[in-house]
C-alpha cells in the first residue's frame, strides 16, 4: 500500500511541472499550491544499532517527546524500517531505523531546529550520521 502511495505521489509530481532544485545554493521556485501553503517536507533516518547494542524504544520515545516535540509541536509522523548503508569503512551495514516526517515552514527557526535534532541524536546514541532529505512540497490541512 505505502509503494502504491509512493507511486501516484511520483507520477502526480512527475505531471505537476513542478521540481526541486538540488542543493547547488539556489533557492527552488516556490511552487503553485492552490488552495494549500507552500512548506518543506523533511525526512529524517533515525538508526537504532550503536555501539553498546540498540537504542530502545523507551529511549526512542523519550528522545520524540524531549528534543523533536518541543521543537517541532505542530506534528510529525514516525514509522520503522530496515535500512542499508556504506559505513565509513566501506563496509555495508544493515539496520532497523525510525523514520520521522516533518512538513514545517522552512525557515531559519526550523532548519536550527532540525540541525540540533541531528547532533543531539548523533551524540545521545553513538551515531555516526543520521540522514535528512528537505523538499519543497504544498501542503493543506
Amino acid at each position: 500500500m505505502r509503494f502504491l502511495a509512493c507511486v501516484l505521489l511520483g507520477f502526480a509530481l512527475a505531471n505537476s511541472g513542478w521540481a526541486p532544485a538540488l542543493h547547488t545554493g539556489v533557492r527552488a521556485a516556490e511552487p503553485e499550491c492552490g488552495s494549500g501553503a507552500s512548506r518543506v517536507r523533511t525526512t529524517l533516518y533515525f538508526g537504532l544499532s550503536r555501539p553498546a547494542g540498540t537504542v530502545h524504544d523507551t529511549e526512542w520515545r523519550a528522545f520524540l517527546r524531549d528534543q523533536v516535540t518541543p521543537r517541532f509541536p505542530e506534528g510529525l509522523t514516525v514509522w520503522e524500517a530496515d535500512g542499508q548503508w556504506r559505513r565509513s569503512d566501506g563496509a555495508i551495514d544493515t539496520e532497523r531505523a525510525k523514520v520521522l516526517l516533518l512538513v514545517h515552514d522552512g525557515k531559519p527557526k526550523a532548519r536550527a531546529a532540525l540541525t540540533e535534532i541531528v547532533g543531539l541524536y548523533k551524540r545521545q546514541f553513538q551515531q555516526e550520521s543520521v540522514l535528512w532529505e528537505s523538499a519543497r512540497i504544498c501542503a493543506a490541512f
